[in-house]
C-alpha cells in the first residue's frame, strides 16, 4: 500500500513538472504497479472547450488537458471512475476589456478583446456503467482546486498584435464544484482497453470572488484514455 502511494505521488508531481513525452514514459514504468484485477490506471488527455455561465459576452475557449485516471471495479459492468486532470485550463474569450486606471494603457486596449484562463486541478468522481462491454455512461461530481488565473488583453495595432497578461488569481475562489457526465466508447471489449468519449462539466459554484458578476465554469471535454501496464481479458455480459 505504501509503495502504491509513493508511486502515485511521484507520478502526480511528474505530470505537473515535465513534458507529455516524459509523462508517458514514467506511466509506462509505474503503470503495472498501479493496475490490479480490480483497478485500472492510465493516462487521459484531449481537447477542452470551456465557457463562462453568467457572462453574456463570453465565447468558448479551446484548451488541451492532460491527467491520469483510475477505474475501480464494483461488479462486472459497474465502476467508480476518478483521477486528476493536472493540465487543465478553463475560461472564456471574446469579452470586452476593462479599464485599469492607466490612461495610456486604457486607450491602447479599449477596443481589444479579453480572454480569461483559469487553471484547476479537477478531480472527477463518477459512477460508470458499461453496456455491451463497449459503451461507457458516466455521471457524478467534479470538485476543482484553482492554481493560476490570468486575464489576457489583446488588441490589433499597426498591423500586429499587442498582448498584456494580468495575474487575477486573487479574483477567483480556490475551490470550484460542478456536476459532470458523459458518454464513451471502448475500442476493444477487453476489460481494460483504450476508450474515447466526452464529458460535460456544469459548474454549480460561483468561481469569482463576490462582486458585480456571477461566473460559473462550464466545459466540454473530448478525451482519449489509455490504460498503462494493463492486460485485460474480454468482458463477458
Amino acid at each position: 500500500m505504501a509503495y502504491a502511494l509513493r508511486t502515485t505521488i511521484a507520478l502526480f508531481l511528474f505530470l505537473i513538472s515535465i513534458s507529455t513525452q516524459a509523462q508517458v514514459l514514467i506511466s509506462l514504468l509505474f503503470g503495472e504497479a498501479l493496475n490490479s484485477d480490480k483497478i485500472e490506471f492510465g493516462l487521459t488527455g484531449g481537447l477542452n472547450r470551456s465557457n463562462f455561465i453568467g457572462v453574456p459576452e463570453a465565447e468558448g475557449l479551446n484548451n488541451f488537458n492532460l491527467g491520469f485516471y483510475f477505474h475501480f471495479t464494483l461488479n462486472r459492468n459497474s465502476f467508480i471512475s476518478t483521477g486528476v486532470l493536472v493540465k487543465n485550463n478553463v475560461g472564456a474569450t471574446g469579452m470586452p476589456t476593462y479599464a485599469k486606471g492607466d490612461p495610456a494603457f486604457d486607450g491602447l486596449f479599449q477596443e481589444g478583446v479579453l480572454t480569461t484562463k483559469i487553471n484547476y486541478f479537477y478531480v472527477p468522481i463518477m459512477w460508470q456503467q458499461r453496456v455491451n462491454s463497449r459503451w461507457l455512461f458516466e455521471a457524478g461530481i467534479q470538485p476543482g482546486l484553482r492554481s493560476r488565473a490570468f486575464d489576457i488583453f489583446n488588441v490589433e495595432s499597426n498591423g500586429g498584435d499587442l498582448e498584456f497578461k494580468k495575474d487575477v488569481r486573487n479574483e477567483y475562489r480556490r475551490l470550484d464544484f460542478g456536476l459532470v457526465g458523459g458518454l464513451g466508447y471502448k475500442l476493444k471489449k477487453d476489460l481494460k482497453s483504450m476508450s474515447a468519449g466526452f464529458l460535460y462539466n456544469y459548474g454549480l459554484a460561483d468561481a469569482k470572488i463576490p462582486g458585480n458578476q456571477t461566473v460559473q465554469n462550464t466545459s466540454l471535454n473530448l478525451y482519449l484514455r489509455i490504460p498503462i501496464g494493463a492486460t485485460g481479458k474480454e468482458s463477458k455480459n
